[in-house]
């Protein structure tokens, strides 16, 4: 499928002189679920806020769906949906009313039975006639997600969906979103739980300080920058790493040793570690190796752009 946004050269400079946004690049193509991890003051709310409308750019340019967000901005909002991190509802108002005003803002005609069709994909449909103050904290944000998605857009902004939210809930939402990809939407979620991205992304992107530092697919994110270790238990604690043995990335742990390599290089060097180690006269019990993580990928990514 092509790009149904694209966003090209934005920057945003404060009144104070604060640049949160230096020339951001980013592609995103229709359908897919597009995870952007960053630390906070990244400036990941700065960039949905602009390309939704709530701020606006220094320089750059967004094409939303075709429309340039500039000139035809109606038509290029029209397309997106957001779920702010903030639950901002009308407590005394209920859910179906609630989303049904939504609807009208974007001059939608009423159409109860697709708000009907978004509530039962929710799991919101037995709630329609509650009042919003009666509602758990999930289910309010479920209520963000159906006003987001009532006028029918094909890009979802999901700003950190899962904040404050305990683990069950957390795990219900990103069910929820991977049934909003099965109906077509695209999805771009903010978010601080690595496992989050691993879990729902099809690509991540990394922003730190006004800046993309990489949009990749995640599985091959991880198969590129991921690491390898190898755990040695040995028949005898050690407390430092033997002479004789120089292997890089070699450490002691918990009396072992641990040996990083790198699962893309032409050699590995275990097969002359393990050599080494005879030679050395230490006798191993077991080896288990541990992949890295998105989470040990994204720590060293930020690092790295913060030099």
């Amino acid at each position: 499928m092509g790009d149904i946004l694209t966003v090209e050269g934005l920057t945003k400079t404060y009144a104070g002189g604060h640049q949160a946004l230096k020339g951001v690049d980013l592609s995103i193509s229709e359908g897919e679920i597009l995870a952007l991890l960053g630390p906070n003051g990244a400036g990941k709310t700065t960039l949905i806020s602009i390309v939704c409308g709530i701020a606006t750019a220094t320089s750059g340019t967004i094409t939303v769906g075709g429309y340039d967000h500039a000139r035809d901005f109606r038509a290029a909002r029209d397309l997106i949906g957001l779920v702010p991190q903030e639950i901002n509802l009308e407590p005394f108002e209920t859910v179906m009313n609630s989303v049904r005003f939504s609807r009208g803002l974007f001059g939608k005609p009423k159409d109860d039975a697709r708000i009907e069709e978004i509530l039962k994909l929710l799991s919101l449909h037995d709630k329609k006639d509650s009042r919003i103050m009666t509602l758990s904290g999930g289910m309010k944000r479920r209520v963000l997600i159906a006003k987001a998605l009532c006028h029918e857009p094909r890009i979802l902004f999901l700003d950190e969906p899962t904040a404050g939210v305990d683990v069950e809930l957390r795990k219900d939402m990103w069910e929820i979103v991977a049934r909003l990809k099965e109906t077509g939407v695209t999805v771009i979620l903010t978010t601080h739980y690595i496992e989050e991205a691993e879990a729902m992304a099809d690509r991540i992107g990394v922003i730190s300080n006004g800046e993309i530092l990489l949009v990749e697919e995640k599985d091959a994110l991880i198969k590129r920058l991921g690491q390898k270790e190898l755990f040695i238990e040995l028949s005898e604690q050690i407390e430092t790493v033997p002479a004789g043995l120089s292997a890089d990335g070699l450490r002691v742990e918990n009396g072992g040793l641990v040996y990083a390599y790198d699962t893309q290089g032409e050699s590995t060097g275990i097969t002359g570690l393990l050599a080494d180690l005879r030679e050395a006269g230490l006798h191993l019990v077991d080896l288990s190796t541990r992949q890295s993580s998105l989470e040990d990928i994204f720590v060293d990514l930020v690092k790295e752009g913060a030099q």
